[in-house]
């Protein structure tokens, strides 16, 4: 089982269509023609249109072939009835934020809401699920190294719930494939790129608030290594391993690795601007984090960053996307091409806002 062939008469069903890189998916799949029932938990159903985009009249986000349902990943019953008569599930769906009140809900969302939408697909007959995990689960990299899908992870420690939840998930679907059960699972890194500015495209607001002076906070100068991703790519990544995944299998989408310092010096190439810098280095950060996470057990006010994913962005996180380039014929964009299309979306923003 190499892969299906999507046919547009096939109905879609779609987690996390609310989200960053859901919304683009969204319009990716109505763009194909794709009929896709996208479940929403918002009051309003629908979510506001990106900005900068030129969706007029909600765009995508109001096509004909656009279902929206009310539902949630954690509410097994609603969710079955949501999923019935699609053919293929995209879940994207997941809580990715840096800190919760309550940190059960990383694992209810995370890893028992995932069960419930495997539960439902493999109930339902779907022909393929398209998971989405992340790169965390690969696990760090040593200094100069890059690493992939079949590196074996060195440590059992997490830095984050984030990560340690979505481990548990990604155990749990390889074991499903096993087991026959349809589902192909894609690893993002650091993406960016248009869209919605919220929490889950924190790279393109570091971006943003980089060029106001507004972020010019660098950690450890800038040295610790990551693999940047532009969402456009993360959304053909998503559609190829629909179309030519192997179930069980892991693939990485991401592009290219660098430093924080590298992307940042790309934005003043990009910009013709030189912005202020200023390092912070780990203890500094460890104290800021400590009182931000203080702060938040006791008022309740989400925290900027926690000690815990200072230590996460201590480390390097570079990764080789050539088995998805090998198997699904995923091609990622140059960095400096992203980040250049990324600034000029941004520039679009800021007319449309001001």
């Amino acid at each position: 089982m190499a892969g299906i062939r999507t046919e547009v008469n096939e109905k879609v069903f779609l987690t996390g269509a609310c989200g960053f890189i859901g919304t683009r998916l969204l319009e990716a799949l109505v763009a194909r023609g794709q009929a896709v029932r996208a479940l929403s938990r918002r009051p309003e159903l629908k979510p506001e249109p990106p900005p900068g985009l030129g969706w007029t009249g909600g765009g995508p986000l109001d096509s004909p072939l656009v279902e929206w349902v009310r539902g949630d990943i954690t509410d097994r019953d609603r969710l079955f009835r949501a999923m019935e008569g699609c053919s293929q599930v995209y879940h994207l769906a997941a809580y990715a934020k840096n800190w919760a009140a309550d940190p059960q809900v990383f694992f209810e969302v995370n890893v028992q809401g995932t069960r419930n939408v495997f539960d439902a697909a493999a109930r339902l007959g779907v022909r393929r699920v398209v998971w989405t995990s992340t790169c965390l689960t690969v696990g760090p990299s040593r200094p100069g190294e890059v690493i992939d899908e079949d590196t074996a992870r060195r440590t059992d420690r997490f830095f984050v719930d984030y990560e340690r939840t979505k481990s548990i998930a990604e155990q749990e679907a390889i074991r499903r494939a096993g087991e026959g059960f349809p589902v192909v699972i894609v690893n993002p890194t650091r993406v960016y790129g248009p869209g919605h500015l919220t929490e889950g495209n924190s790279v393109s607001r570091l971006i943003d608030q980089y060029d106001r002076g507004k972020a010019p906070i660098v950690l450890n100068r800038g040295l610790n290594v990551g693999n940047w991703v532009l969402v456009d790519d993360v959304v053909q990544g998503h559609l190829l391993a629909m179309e030519k995944g192997r179930p069980g299998e892991r693939y990485l989408l991401g592009g290219e690795n660098a430093s924080l310092a590298r992307l940042l010096q790309l934005i003043d190439e990009i910009s013709g601007k030189r912005h202020l810098k200023i390092p912070v280095f780990r203890p500094g950060a460890m104290a800021f984090a400590w009182l931000q996470k203080e702060r938040a057990e006791w008022l309740g006010i989400p925290p900027l960053i926690t000690p815990r994913w200072v230590r996460l962005f201590l480390a390097d996180w570079a990764h080789s996307s050539q088995k998805a380039e090998r198997e699904l014929g995923y091609r990622p964009t140059p960095l400096a091409d992203g980040l250049r299309s990324t600034y000029a979306w941004l520039q679009r923003v800021r007319q449309e806002r001001s």
